[in-house]
């Protein structure tokens, strides 16, 4: 899979329960229009999805499954449970949160990415961080790849973002690394995606600026008003 992506947009096609396309049907089409305009991959969330979405593209998958714990703040890929689920499915790759935060049962990362390799031993593996050091320790753990995902969504990172000083967090995580690189986190425009891959990143992921219509919708009803 990471040759297939290589230097190329992957694109996010996801919906939770609470947004107006939650639907694996609709993820299905919008990923085949992801195809249609030249995407490389899809990132996708819930077995449902992924199952729809191969059936109406070819391009390889990220896959996750987002679910809520009451002893963490980690909702990506938490537990082996959601491991199992995407093993059953025709994701490529499986993406996990990766961040220095507490997991569900406290158990350690280390322990779960063993726990991982071994219930899904023919995924890829990718870790989802949000500073330098996560990324440093996620290549140790033995990840295929990591992805600047989470930036700006933990206290850790609070207040940054993947673009922030002309990209000077990917370009730090991109010198420390051997492992290839994802670019994800507002990459909310082509010349962002455009700047992210001339610094040497291995592809880049696009989500709500391409698939979630009322995200889109309020930058341009924000512009109006104000």
């Amino acid at each position: 899979m990471l040759t297939q992506i290589k230097g190329g947009l992957i694109v996010s096609c996801q919906a939770l329960e609470h947004e107006p396309l939650h639907s694996s049907f609709i993820m299905g089409r919008m990923a085949r229009a992801a195809a249609a305009g030249g995407a490389a991959g899809i990132r996708a969330n819930t077995a449902a999805d992924i199952q729809e979405i191969a059936q109406n593209t070819t391009l390889p998958i990220i896959g996750i499954v987002k679910r809520d714990y009451p002893d963490s703040p980690i909702y990506i890929t938490p537990t082996l449970h959601e491991i199992e689920e995407l093993n059953t499915s025709p994701c490529a790759m499986i993406a996990l949160d990766a961040t220095d935060r507490p997991r569900p049962q406290h158990q350690p990362l280390a322990d779960f990415v063993k726990q991982a390799r071994a219930a899904a031993p023919g995924k890829l593996l990718m870790a989802d961080i949000a500073t330098l050091d996560e990324a440093i320790n996620a290549e140790k753990l033995g990840f295929d790849c990591v992805s600047t995902t989470m930036i700006g969504y933990t206290a850790q990172s609070e207040g940054h973002t993947l673009s922030e000083d002309d990209f000077a967090p990917l370009k730090a995580i991109l010198a420390a690394l051997h492992i290839p690189v994802i670019a994800e986190g507002r990459v909310d425009t082509p010349e962002k995606a455009r700047r992210c891959l001339d610094l040497g990143v291995h592809a880049v992921v696009v989500g709500g600026a391409i698939t979630r219509p009322q995200q889109i919708t309020k930058t341009f009803t924000d512009a109006i008003r104000a």
